[in-house]
């Protein structure tokens, strides 16, 4: 499948605004004890940097390092949720 740039730009952008909800609706888990908040509170800002990163690239028009960027911070954020460090608002 050949994929233009304007594919490619049109459909990070779609993923993107469908996963904004996803990294801001994060926080992490209250019932954690000391020592797994900090692990959490890592996780959690590794995350949204990711997510972050995703943005800055695709402003720039690196539409391959914003699609990579967000997976990485889909992933954490997976991870995060998975083993109940993380928490959706």
């Amino acid at each position: 499948m050949d994929m233009t740039s304007e594919s490619l730009k049109s459909k990070v952008e779609k993923y993107l605004e469908r996963a904004k909800p996803l990294f801001m609706g994060l926080s992490v888990n209250p019932k954690l004890e000391t020592g797994d908040d900090r692990k959490a509170a890592n996780i959690l800002d590794t995350a949204k940097r990711y997510y972050s990163d995703s943005q800055h690239f695709y402003k720039k028009g690196e539409y391959i390092n914003a699609l990579t960027a967000l997976e990485y911070g889909e992933g954490w954020m997976d991870a995060g949720l998975e083993i109940g460090l993380l928490v959706r608002d």
